[in-house]
């Protein structure tokens, strides 16, 4: 599972990418995680809002930072 966090660079956006990184590694869990900040990678997922988390190329969150109870629904 690969798993992007999106976003160019805000506060809002590195944090997400530390909760993300920190639930995946809490858990063990093999995925990959990278952050984009690269603003044509969020146009092409029509993204108009920061930070977004994308799973497997499907925008999942977009617009704040998640929960560790919003990862365990989208990250198995």
């Amino acid at each position: 599972m690969k798993i992007e966090v999106l976003g160019p660079g805000c506060a809002k956006c590195k944090r997400t990418f530390e909760v993300v990184s920190k639930f995946v590694e809490s858990r063990g869990l093999p995925h990959e995680v990278v952050k984009v900040e690269s603003i044509d990678a969020m146009m092409a997922y029509g993204l108009m809002t920061s930070p977004a988390v994308v799973i497997d190329g499907k925008v999942e969150i977009k617009g704040r930072v998640p929960s560790d109870k919003d990862l365990e629904k989208i990250i198995k």
